[in-house]
Parts: structure tokens; C-alpha cells; sequence
């Protein structure tokens, strides 16, 4: 592009008065910038997102928001065109994504719920990859070419655990796989949060292109409530990965003695799902409940757990080394000091630490909420 003089236009009165719009709030948008580095610099280590976390949790949202928006866009934009709103039906069906953007502007994606299961499930990946694979974990044959576990069990003799094991590496791999826009609104994601983004997304595609003059709104509204509603009657709870993995546990229900040795072969198979699924399967716990103890850094639940199942030593190290060299902000060296501690809890004394984990959620949600009003 020339920076040469040239003679003026009237074409460029729209830019100019957008320059002088941007000009005008730009005391006001550095104000915020300083505010935001502010916060920034003075959160605590602990809480702050490392750049994998981060880079990850921008692209899972990205895909999802744009996996429903497309979907969304394509299913009411059919809708219209049959009824004969073709001009709406190209407005809708062509429009530029906009819902990722208007939901970070809204400050909607700053609902608890969502952010703790999209941090959750990004964690939980992002560990899962890194976990070091082992070709001859603890309680196995030793044999340095043995199939992976997973392919073990969906040979084993028993149906119900060899279905599974298929049913959780299918669900692993979907997990795995990008989301293509428009073709499905399958996020693996729980119902509620499922619901709460549709509807949010099809609100977007309302604002921006009711705010392109479509005039009335009843067709436009009727076709992105339908739309969305047939993407939520497509969720499945059961599809998702953390109810395969639990099945799974369910259907190898493995014995007290067996029990760390599975453990310990689905970390060193880089299952940290199954991990998690044995685990809450045997202490009776929900898996996205147990999950929160297990990619909790500090991991003091999680060795009174591991002590409460009568885990001994070797077991233990093993786990926590394996968790230490996949996770950045676990420390192998005070988790070494900390294991002739961490042994020396009787089981009976972990089993009455961890019991406030095994009330209802419902009422163990309303007695934290208690607590924090006192400490307020």
C-alpha cells in the first residue's frame, strides 16, 4: 500500500470516522490493558495458567464455540430457506463466526462452571500425553512387547470388559480428533454445560444478525430455537469419555490387591481416564469429583486416597513419580521427602480424612459454601 499523498475521497469518511471513534475511547481501553497487567503480575504462581494450559484452553474453546455455532448457523439456515426466507437464510447460513468473540466480550465465559470443566478437561489431556509410557509396568508379565492395556482388555474373555475397553479407546480417540465445523455439535461435554453453551451461541447468532437489519425477529428466533434444541436432543451423556472410563472400572471392579497394580498400568498406558475411573469407582466417588483430587498439584487427597485403598509404598512412588514427570507443577523432590509421610498414615485414619469427599455433592457443596461465608 502507497503512503504517498494523495488526494482525498469520500470513501474514506467511514474510516476515518471509525479511526476518530477508536482514537476517542483509547485512554480508556489503555486504562483497562494496565488494570488487566496489574491483576496479571500479582496473581498468585499457583493460580496462573502456564503458556501449554493456556495455548490448549484457547484452542479447545475455539473449536468447540465454533463446532455449535456452525452447526447452529447450518440447521436454522435450512430451516429458513424452506419456509422462503431465502435472504435470511443466506444472512444466517454464510455469516462470519462471531459467537467466541461476543461470549469473551459478555464476560460469559467466565461462568465457574463452565471454565472448571473446560481447565478440567484440558489438564487432564494435557497430562495424560506427558505421563511416561512404560512397556513393563507394575504387576504385569514383564514382557517388554506386551500389548497396551486397553488392548489387552478388548480381548479379555469377559464381554462386558472387553466392550468396554473398546467402547473408552473409541471415546479417546473421538476426544482426540479436531471438531469439524458444521458437520456435529457432539462436544463430549456434560449435558448442563452443553446446554448453557447452545443456547448462549445461538443468542450470538440472534445479535449479529438481527443487528445486520433482518427486521422481525419471530422467523429468525424460531429457527435458532429449533436449531438449537436439535443439538441438544443429539447430546448423549453416555458418549462421553469420562462415562466409558467409568464403565469400564465398573465392569473390571478389580480387587483390593489388584487394585494397584490396574493403577499403575493405566498410567504407564498414559489411561489417566481409567486412572481416575478405578480410582472414584473404588472409593464410590463421581469421576469429574475424583479428577479434581487427582490433578489437585498438592495431592494431599489424593495420597489419603491412595493410603485409604491400602496402597503401600512401591505403589505409591510409583504413581506419584509418574504424576511428577507429567505434570510441571508437581515437585519429584518434595514428594520424595514427603512419601515416608505419606506411608506412615493408617489406612482407618485416611478413610476418616477423606469422608467428607464421600458425602452427597449437593449437601458437601452446601457445607463448603457455609465454611467460605464464615472465613469471609
Amino acid at each position: 500500500m502507497s503512503i504517498h499523498a494523495r488526494d482525498p475521497d469520500t470513501g474514506g469518511t467511514a474510516t476515518a470516522s471509525a479511526l476518530l471513534a477508536r482514537a476517542a475511547d483509547a485512554e480508556l481501553r489503555a486504562d483497562h490493558r494496565l488494570a488487566t497487567s496489574i491483576d496479571d503480575f500479582f496473581l498468585a504462581g499457583d493460580g496462573r495458567l502456564d503458556d501449554r494450559v493456556r495455548a490448549r484452553l484457547a484452542a479447545t474453546l475455539e473449536a468447540l464455540v465454533g463446532a455449535i455455532e456452525a452447526a447452529i448457523r447450518a440447521h436454522a439456515a435450512r430451516l429458513l430457506a424452506a419456509r422462503g426466507l431465502t435472504a435470511l437464510a443466506v444472512d444466517v447460513g454464510s455469516g462470519a463466526p462471531v459467537a467466541l468473540d461476543r461470549l469473551l466480550g459478555a464476560g460469559l465465559m467466565r461462568d465457574p462452571a463452565v471454565m472448571h470443566e473446560l481447565i478440567g478437561r484440558v489438564r487432564q489431556t494435557l497430562i495424560a500425553e506427558a505421563l511416561p509410557v512404560e512397556a513393563a509396568p507394575l504387576g504385569s508379565s514383564g514382557k517388554a512387547d506386551q500389548p497396551s492395556l486397553l488392548a489387552r482388555l478388548s480381548r479379555h474373555a469377559d464381554h462386558v470388559v472387553a466392550t468396554g475397553a473398546v467402547a473408552l479407546l473409541a471415546t479417546e480417540s473421538r476426544r482426540r480428533a479436531p471438531l469439524v465445523a458444521g458437520a456435529t455439535t457432539r462436544t463430549d461435554l456434560p449435558a448442563a454445560i452443553q446446554q448453557r453453551l447452545i443456547w448462549w451461541v445461538a443468542a450470538t447468532v440472534r445479535e449479529a444478525t438481527t443487528s445486520e437489519g433482518a427486521g422481525t425477529t419471530e422467523p429468525l428466533d424460531r429457527a435458532l430455537a429449533e436449531s438449537a434444541q436439535r443439538s441438544l436432543a443429539a447430546h448423549n451423556e453416555s458418549d462421553r469419555l469420562e462415562a466409558a472410563a467409568t464403565r469400564l472400572a465398573i465392569a473390571l471392579d478389580p480387587r483390593a490387591e489388584e487394585l494397584a497394580a490396574l493403577l499403575a498400568e493405566a498410567l504407564a498406558d498414559q489411561r489417566l481416564s481409567l486412572f481416575i475411573a478405578l480410582l472414584g469407582h473404588a472409593l464410590g466417588l463421581h469421576y469429574a469429583d475424583m479428577r479434581d483430587i487427582v490433578l489437585d498439584p498438592d495431592a494431599e487427597r489424593l495420597w489419603l486416597v491412595l493410603r485409604a485403598l491400602k496402597l503401600d509404598r512401591p505403589a505409591i512412588a510409583r504413581i506419584g513419580l509418574a504424576l511428577c514427570e507429567a505434570d510441571p507443577r508437581r515437585d519429584v523432590e518434595q514428594f520424595a521427602d514427603l512419601l515416608d509421610t505419606i506411608v506412615a498414615v493408617d489406612p482407618a485414619q485416611a478413610r476418616a480424612a477423606i469422608a467428607p469427599l464421600l458425602l452427597h455433592p449437593e449437601y458437601r457443596a452446601a457445607v463448603l459454601a457455609i465454611a467460605r461465608g464464615a472465613k469471609a
